[in-house]
């Protein structure tokens, strides 16, 4: 199929698709309720829905589409999105905890204290997303792309980052502390604060003026005094 693909390249980032340019898009069917828990969805579109505390533990989405949805709470661990497309999604306070996500595409989504740790992430992409306070310690993240996104207090400790690239997004308060990264570029970032984990920054590659903005905090990570004169 022909998805959109997340990779840490020069090159321009892909563009979002629309619905109707999901290759299974005249195979989808509106979803009549909401998720539960063990069970397989293929070829769902859920559309202008908003759902409360859902317990879908272990819940299955291949080839299908969210659109407008809104999950307030919830618990969906463990569960599992294969090439999923999402659009002006908003997860507050949700427990995607150790959930797996293959060939992903979010639009325009929000994750708000938001539970992912131990999640895993292979192929997705995310556009003009905001993530606050979002917990992804333990995680594992491989050709991600975050375009034109905020992130904000996302905490990355102790995950595994494999090509993986922020073109375009302001990064504010995020915690590295370590984490293992490999082939991660930070330097078509917008903005880039760094809470902690200079240590685990092995494997990333920023600009030169990012390196210059980051001198101090390098400086003291490392108990290097620098003084004046």
């Amino acid at each position: 199929m022909n998805r959109p693909k997340a990779r840490a390249s020069k090159g321009a980032p892909p563009a979002p698709r629309d619905l109707v340019d999901l290759p299974y898009f005249s195979a989808l069917v509106p979803a009549d309720s909401a998720p539960s828990r063990d069970e397989d969805y293929d070829l769902v579109h859920v559309d202008d829905a908003s759902f409360a505390d859902v317990q879908a533990d272990g819940v299955r989405f291949t080839e299908s589409a969210f659109s407008s949805v809104r999950f307030a709470e919830g618990r969906f661990g463990r569960s599992r999105f294969v090439d999923v497309w999402l659009h002006t999604a908003t997860l507050i306070g949700t427990d995607l905890a150790a959930a797996s996500w293959l060939d992903v595409e979010v639009v325009t989504s929000a994750f708000a204290g938001t539970a992912m740790y131990d999640a895993a992430l292979r192929r997705v992409a995310f556009f003009g997303c905001k993530f606050v306070a979002v917990n992804l310690r333990a995680a594992t993240l491989r050709d991600v792309t975050f375009t034109n996104c905020t992130l904000r207090d996302v905490d990355f400790a102790g995950a595994t980052l494999t090509n993986v690239a922020f073109p375009g997004s302001s990064l504010e308060e995020i915690g590295f502390d370590g984490a293992t990264m490999t082939d991660v570029d930070l330097r078509a970032a917008a903005a880039l604060g760094i809470r902690n984990g200079y240590h685990s920054l092995k494997g990333v590659t920023i600009s030169t003026a990012q390196l210059l903005d980051l001198a101090p905090a390098f400086a003291a990570a490392l108990g290097v005094t620098v003084l004046d004169g």
